[in-house]
């Protein structure tokens, strides 16, 4: 059973996601492409380090050659927000990345990109979901036309062709030209402040080192391995030890990108992690305050409300969306959106894609860090001084279906009346359920789509406060 999460389908090797799986979503993607007419201008195809990648790129190749599309495909591993930007730059009608981003190395995925170079929306992922069912009941080979469903004319279909062959580009040189322009790369060299890089053994080598060829960076674990030293290529605190060592000995700054690159972790001089709430928010300052950005500002449901604070001081619109960079992007692509983020990793600016890119974060907070001239750390101990101090955190609880559907139906109808004492001054149900609590404090309760999880994230303006309303809330779940 082929299950689409948030960003594609990802899945165990040779359990669930095998090569028969990706034939399948490929046919599917094909049907969409040929039923909107994009086969001429064809569909990017790229892969991210991990085992066999390339050869399930290979055979979503196959297939979209199969149903008369043109395939340009990487030349080597590419990370996604390069794919998304090989899109806008080649004209193609869309991309499919092979990557399971930051899931552990037994882990692979599919997603397609469309042609506004972000996540796929709701309804491009529902009608490629349409077209799997199609395949999945006809074969691969079926015409997939979907007319009957889907109202498109059988004449846009693609015809079969077995005589194409694919494209090889290398999407490197434009994506990082594009940068250049919104980085002050310049800057950061004559600084001179020592950078570390950890590319955690994935698709991200290569790229700051070519960005900041002039600065003092030293690049770490830039080998690829598919199995990411045997850790994971998620750049969280403790998977980046390696780092923080560096950068401590060195009195540096450190970087880090996930297994696509899309995501981020950044490690400030005294070896402190630089969460992604805390990221967002301090480049939203930097933007505003010393690049002169104006225009409304992106988060998810679960993203920190410091947010909220800075833009308040700017008298910036704040967009809250459901979870997912998809989301952000629809933002980014309606209006003029300074920044867009999300906790869990990914962010992107005005003037890049509608697309998480880990690339451009780290690269802008080596800016931010070089133009400001002060420890991240003591940046956002300044703003705390103008906006009040705020504490996050998120648990998951690990509970079958039936218990998490329970609970979130629980939290809907009989929400608990004063957590930790605080009064719930409104209910939100964008995405879960959010409390939203005096004392510039709030709870968000989130079942997961695709695992037998509960994500509950907390925030509050004290470590007292925020250890309570944890307390208080694992107390409801356990009822």
């Amino acid at each position: 059973m082929i299950k689409f999460g948030t960003d594609g389908w990802r899945a165990i090797m040779a359990d669930e996601f095998t090569f028969s799986g990706v034939r399948k979503v490929a046919a599917a993607i094909a049907c969409h492409v040929n039923a909107h007419g994009g086969a001429q201008r064809g569909i990017v195809v790229g892969y991210d380090t991990r085992f066999l990648s390339d050869r399930f790129a290979d055979a979503a190749t196959t297939v979209l050659m199969s149903k008369g599309i043109r395939v340009l495909r990487t030349v080597r591993d590419t990370p996604t927000p390069v794919v998304a930007y090989a899109v806008r730059d080649t004209g193609a009608f869309g991309a499919i990345m092979i990557t399971a981003s930051h899931n552990p190395p037994e882990y692979n995925g599919i997603k397609f990109i469309p042609e506004y170079a972000g996540p796929a929306s709701p309804e491009i992922t529902a009608e490629i979901e349409g077209f799997l069912s199609d395949v999945e009941g006809a074969g691969v080979d079926c015409a997939c036309d979907g007319a009957k469903a889907r109202k498109e004319a059988p004449a846009a279909i693609g015809t079969p062709n077995s005589d194409l062959q694919p494209e090889t580009f290398d999407p490197a040189g434009p994506y990082l030209k594009h940068m250049k322009t919104l980085i002050d790369t310049a800057a950061i060299a004559r600084a001179g402040i020592p950078l570390f890089y950890d590319a955690m053994y994935a698709t991200g080598r290569g790229y700051l080192e070519a960005l900041l060829s002039n600065a003092n960076l030293t690049a770490l674990h830039t080998n690829r391995d598919p199995l990411f030293g045997g850790g994971m290529p998620e750049p969280k605190e403790e998977f980046l030890s390696e780092l923080i060592a560096r950068v401590v000995e060195a009195k540096g700054f450190g970087m880090a990108t996930d297994g696509d690159a899309d995501r981020f972790g950044i490690i400030d001089t005294n070896g402190a992690y630089i969460t992604p709430n805390q990221l967002i928010t301090l480049l939203l300052y930097y933007l505003v305050e010393y690049r002169g950005f104006k225009g409304a500002v992106a988060r998810t449901v679960a993203t920190t409300h410091l947010i909220d604070r800075i833009a308040a001081l700017y008298d910036l619109p704040v967009r809250e969306t459901p979870v997912g960079f998809k989301y952000i992007g629809e933002c980014m692509r309606k209006e003029q959106v300074i920044i867009g983020g999300e906790e869990s990793g990914g962010l992107s600016i005005l003037g890049h894609l509608p697309e998480k890119d880990g690339i451009l974060a780290c690269a802008l907070a080596a800016e931010m860090r070089t133009i400001v001239g002060k420890p991240l750390t003591t940046i956002l101990e300044d703003l705390a001084q103008k906006v009040g101090p705020v504490y996050s955190r998120r648990i998951d609880l690990h509970l079958d279906n039936v218990r998490k559907n329970a609970l979130i139906e629980r939290i809907k109808t009989a929400p608990p009346a004063n957590p930790a004492g605080l009064t719930v001054l409104d209910v939100k149900t964008i995405d879960g359920v959010k409390l939203i609590l005096s004392r510039n404090s709030w709870v968000l309760m989130r079942p997961s789509g695709t695992e037998p999880l509960v994500r509950i994230y907390i925030e509050s303006e004290t470590p007292e406060l925020l250890e309570n309303l944890i307390q208080t809330m694992k107390d409801f779940a356990a009822k």
